[in-house]
């Protein structure tokens, strides 16, 4: 919980602070996430650079929830130097109730993950009438 009053400085950064920010360095998710309605579909779009998607992207439904994992690996080597940058990370989504969770397709370009998810049919409204009991 974050407060109003100012805390004592001590010379170092406070990790409280830390949690109380947004992290990591002004991104609440290293996932980047829009989501829209298009044409009778409900689209996600993820921004995923430096991943393979055959390997590293996992996307799960179960019920109305949509799950995104990704894992990116990446290692560069030359004569004096070695760096390697790694990391996992997920969002879940909860998906509106008109989404057709059976016919789910993703694509990825260009550092994009692109989902769609066609919106079923209106559903009915039913009035359900009111049986009075006893007098």
């Amino acid at each position: 919980m974050t407060s109003l009053l100012p805390r004592p400085s001590m010379g170092m950064p406070d990790l409280l602070q830390w949690f109380e920010t947004e992290w990591p360095f002004g991104e609440r998710h290293p996932m980047r996430v829009e989501s829209y309605a298009d044409k009778g579909e409900f689209v996600v779009r993820c921004e995923l650079p430096g991943v393979d998607p055959d390997k590293d992207i996992h996307i799960n439904v179960e019920g109305n929830q949509l799950k995104i994992t990704a894992e990116r690996k990446r290692e560069e080597r030359t004569e004096r130097h070695s760096e390697f940058h790694y990391g996992s990370f997920s969002r879940t989504l909860l998906l509106p109730t008109s989404c057709n969770t059976e016919d789910i397709k993703a694509e990825y370009e260009a550092g994009i993950l692109t989902i769609r998810m066609p919106r079923r049919e209106a559903e009915v409204r039913k009035e359900i009438p009111v049986a009075r009991v006893g007098k």
